[in-house]
């Protein structure tokens, strides 16, 4: 064997390492900046059967196999909705664990809880919007059949002060701030009654264990439409298309309850760039599909894109808004 014929091998073993070294470098370098996973979960704090869970549901069976080959919807109930949370910034910021929130667990509770173990801002990357959906106010059998506007509810709580109540899905949400400015705009004393989530508070109310509730619209229209509760009012800037025959609060007077309210994608701090991108662009096909925006519709939401700016923009707003109306109801969150 000659000299030549040695250094030849070796150079070709050499060559052969490094181009497997190269291949494993490309490979991982693929993984990360946009080949699909093998599974991620969609995170949320809300319980099974709940309108951010069906929600959840349709988006995660749609942006498989794009973004991940398997994606699951992980229920993470309690604390209202902290737990969801919590877990999410815990966890690997590699894109496997995507949040969906309404928006008051990101908006709302830096003003009300005084040891929020999160940061909005600095602990997560906005990715998209889910949905916007109106609130709306309602009464059960509790209160008479004669009663069928607000002005007459809040009239019939003057003289029924022993029931005049409402529930909404937990202390310290949007629901339960806009019922509860509506009472004090009215001159009213009602007793707000908090649950955890949207499905016992209108079970009680529809069962006539109290006499309101204040919760997303579409929780609500199922009910309606069965004749087992009655909308006094949503909380648009003009009536809902999912229910044009009831009045705006603003439309009746209450000129500061108009609110759209919102849920949203959210990834941990320091996920990588290129997952964040990949799952923004599987959101925009899955969000506006026919399929998921006629699904949604006919649960009171209207799903909605938008880009990371444009979900970091809108927090930033709910974070100035909410400030003075916490602080002017005195209201802090105990647990």
């Amino acid at each position: 064997m000659t000299s030549r014929q040695t250094l030849s091998r070796r150079a070709l073993l050499q060559l052969s390492a490094a181009g497997a070294a190269t291949a494993g470098l490309a490979a991982a370098f693929a993984q990360s900046a946009g080949s699909a996973l093998d599974l991620s979960k969609v995170v949320l704090g809300q319980p099974a059967g709940s309108l951010v869970d069906i929600f959840a549901r349709r988006v995660a069976d749609s942006i498989q196999p794009a973004y991940s080959r398997n994606v699951i919807v992980d229920n993470r109930v309690g604390a209202g909705g902290q737990i969801a949370v919590t877990a999410v910034k815990a966890g690997p910021a590699d894109g496997t664990n995507i949040l969906l929130t309404p928006s008051p667990m990101m908006g709302i509770y830096p003003h009300t809880y005084p040891k929020l173990p999160y940061d909005p801002v600095a602990d997560f990357i906005p990715v998209s919007l889910g949905a916007v959906f109106e609130l709306a106010f309602a009464i059960g059998p509790l209160v008479p059949a004669s009663v069928k506007t607000l002005p007459q509810f809040f009239e019939w709580c003057k003289v029924n002060r022993g029931v005049a109540n409402f529930g909404s899905p937990a202390a310290g949400s949007s629901p339960h701030f806009m019922g509860t400015m509506a009472a004090q705009a009215a001159g009213v004393e009602l007793t707000h009654v908090p649950f955890r989530g949207t499905v016992p508070a209108i079970s009680d109310m529809v069962g006539g264990q109290i006499a309101a509730v204040s919760t997303p619209l579409g929780d609500l229209m199922p009910f309606v439409e069965a004749g087992k509760c009655r909308l006094l009012a949503t909380t648009g800037e003009k009536r809902s298309r999912f229910s044009p025959a009831v009045p705006t609060f603003a439309e009746m007077g209450y000129k500061n309850l108009v609110l759209t309210d919102w849920f949203a994608f959210f990834v941990a701090a320091k996920t990588p760039a290129a997952h964040v991108q990949r799952l923004s662009n599987a959101l925009k096909t899955s969000l506006t599909s026919p399929v998921v925006v006629k699904a949604m519709a006919e649960r009171g939401l209207e799903a909605r894109w938008s880009t990371s700016a444009e979900l970091a923009a809108r927090l930033q707003g709910d974070l100035a808004r909410w400030k003075p109306i916490v602080k002017s109801l005195n209201f802090t969150a105990t647990s």
